[in-house]
């Protein structure tokens, strides 16, 4: 039986505001992504082998990116991916850094959803490939996913024989990336579920994304992959479409906490970091 103790660390931070509010009120649009820093630096020790962020940018127009990526490994992994990020900014004249409306526009990382990951493995296996969050790209913003965990699962390999048995035929054999599939998988069969549906409607083009990412139901993705789990996790991910997750192990050997108000969502793998 694995000894119950604590290992890799996750944060999330959900802006429920426009980016100009927190400017207004707090001085930066860097709001969300300053308090994603402070959750994962107060949780450094969990993460001894590596670090990364991931980030979702709302209402991006067709052809500009949305969702962003740093990963690190070593002991200096925080402060290497955020100084990747702001690496992006430092040319910047100071009215354009300062100008929410143009961040949200045009620089990286300028978003409302946020998710971190300290890594502390327990495998054995090593390497930048190995660092959350794991990304599923799609065209389809919905069907775009970042994950990340604090987990141990039992039974990865009736997992691996479920995806491969439907037809799909996994890179690699490692558990974050096999469960990104079995995600992805349902989250593809959710929105096509609902374009067929809107399509039937009468609705064509953009008229039918929208109305898929208004009406996603991640709960729909969730039901048919979580009972699957058998073991301590807390899982946590990001859509393109901006929905965003968290789930723990029924019996909470992974844990996890949360906090909310009217102007943000966070989540850490300890509560006094909140």
């Amino acid at each position: 039986m694995e000894q119950l103790k604590h290992e890799c660390g996750v944060a999330m931070v959900r802006l429920l505001k426009p980016l100009e509010y927190y400017h207004q009120k707090y001085g930066t649009w860097m709001y969300g992504l300053n308090k994603l820093y402070l959750l994962m630096e107060k949780q450094h020790n969990r993460g001894q082998e590596g670090a990364g962020l991931a980030c979702v940018k709302l209402e991006a127009s067709p052809g500009e990116e949305y969702m962003f990526r740093e990963r690190a490994l070593g002991t200096g992994a925080i402060t290497e991916i955020f100084a990747a990020v702001h690496d992006h900014y430092k040319d910047l004249p100071p009215g354009k850094l300062n100008d929410p409306l143009f961040a949200k526009a045009n620089l990286p990382f300028a978003g409302e959803l946020y998710m971190g990951h300290l890594r502390y493995s327990t495998t054995g296996k090593s390497g930048i490939s190995y660092v959350h969050p794991f990304l599923r790209r799609n065209n389809w913003r919905a069907k775009n996913l970042a994950l990340c965990g604090n987990f141990n699962l039992t039974n990865v390999n009736d997992i691996f024989k479920e995806i491969t048995a439907i037809g799909q035929h996994p890179r690699k054999y490692a558990d974050t990336y096999i469960m990104l599939e079995q995600m992805g998988h349902r989250l593809d069969r959710e929105v096509e579920r609902l374009y067929r549906k809107y399509e039937e409607e009468g609705l064509r083009g953009m008229d039918i994304t929208h109305a898929i990412e208004g009406h996603m139901d991640l709960s729909n993705v969730l039901k048919r992959c979580v009972p699957t789990w058998d073991g301590g996790f807390v899982i946590c991910g990001l859509t393109g479409s901006g929905e965003s997750f968290s789930v723990r192990d029924p019996w909470g050997i992974r844990p996890a906490f949360y906090y909310a108000d009217d102007e943000i969502v966070v989540l850490a793998s300890e509560r006094p970091v909140i």
